[in-house]
């Protein structure tokens, strides 16, 4: 396969004119056709023609695309990439269902095509230092992963609810963080805006390594949180994914002299640390990895089968909300 590899951009709204910019910028990409049968609200084609659809834009003789259309349309997309011997990086939740998802997987790997999902979180610098640390044994055993997820609601969003659209960022960042698939989960939801999906989801669960998780997703708050905190054995760790910011919460080394606190046989509060480190555009990481996967260079792209069990946990939490009980994975 050539070094520069031709792209090409199927959907150009809200988050599509970002990726436009971004195969733009990066090294090893040239983005030569864009396709959306809505035109080009936000003017990002420039010199290129607005292509009606994924046929023509596969008829530009491409070889990777960004599928970044409303999740009902990605498999028909995929599937078509997939036949014509095309990667794709297929914007998340991966498709409206399980068993849409596993016909995509079913397609990339019978093709020998790299398949991946834009789950952007995984390239948050904050929780790539995270990982890093936690992999480096610096919390010790990982006892709970907390995430909040709010904020006003987004008119963009018309095709799913808080759940498959947010919620699915903190499963898979939650797995892919502690390194462990979900084992167990429930969940309760609300539907406060009178649109047909949730617009709030609170759910509870665990990890196969025993860690206990909690996500809190909403489209009904006036305040914007992107909060992931994870406990241990010797503090926790608070990462501001709306910053890139990664702080740690030490647990007390020094003995309280305070009779009616130090009778409680807890942790203590210890140092505070707020790491410097070096923070890219999770976007632009996230096209990188896609482009070297694609390159058979090293590269830690989400693949599709990871999103498929991602959209597996977020059906399984709203089933959960709608039956009220909790579904156990095998």
């Amino acid at each position: 396969m050539a070094e520069t590899l031709r792209a090409g951009l199927l959907g150009v709204g809200m988050m599509g004119r970002h990726h436009a910019r971004v195969l733009r910028e990066i090294d090893g990409v040239e983005l030569v056709a864009i396709a959306d049968p809505g035109g080009d609200p936000h003017g990002v084609a420039g010199t290129l023609e607005v292509l009606p659809d994924i046929d023509a834009l596969i008829g530009a003789g491409i070889d990777i695309a960004v599928v970044a259309v409303p999740t009902r349309f990605h498999e028909d997309a995929a599937l078509k990439l997939a036949a014509a011997g095309v990667h794709a990086l297929v914007e998340k939740p991966i498709a409206d269902t399980v068993d849409a998802g596993q016909r995509m997987v079913d397609a990339f790997r019978d093709a020998g095509l790299i398949g991946a999902v834009g789950h952007i979180e995984r390239f948050n610098p904050a929780l790539q230092e995270l990982r890093r640390r936690l992999a480096a044994g610096e919390l010790g055993a990982v006892f709970q992963i907390q995430t909040r997820r709010q904020g006003p609601f987004p008119s963009r969003i018309a095709d799913v609810g808080v759940a498959k659209d947010l919620a699915s960022h903190d499963v898979d960042l939650t797995a892919w963080v502690a390194q462990s698939d979900y084992v167990r989960v429930f969940a309760q939801t609300t539907f406060k805006s009178g649109r047909e999906h949730e617009d709030m989801i609170a759910i509870t669960g665990r990890l196969a390594s025993g860690v206990i998780v909690n996500h809190l997703v909403n489209w009904l708050s006036p305040m914007k949180e992107r909060v992931t905190v994870v406990t241990g054995e010797k503090g926790a760790f608070v990462a501001d994914t709306s910053t890139g910011d990664l702080t740690f919460y030490a647990n007390g080394t020094i003995p309280l002299e305070w009779e009616s606190v130090s009778s409680f046989r807890g942790v203590s509060e210890g140092d505070v640390t707020r790491y410097a480190f070096a923070k890219r555009e999770p976007l632009r990481v996230e096209h990188e990895a896609f482009r070297d996967a694609v390159l058979g260079r090293p590269s830690d792209v989400v693949t599709m089968e990871q999103g498929l069990r991602t959209l597996a946990v977020v059906e399984a939490a709203l089933g959960s909300a709608r039956d009220g009980v909790a579904t156990a994975f095998d």
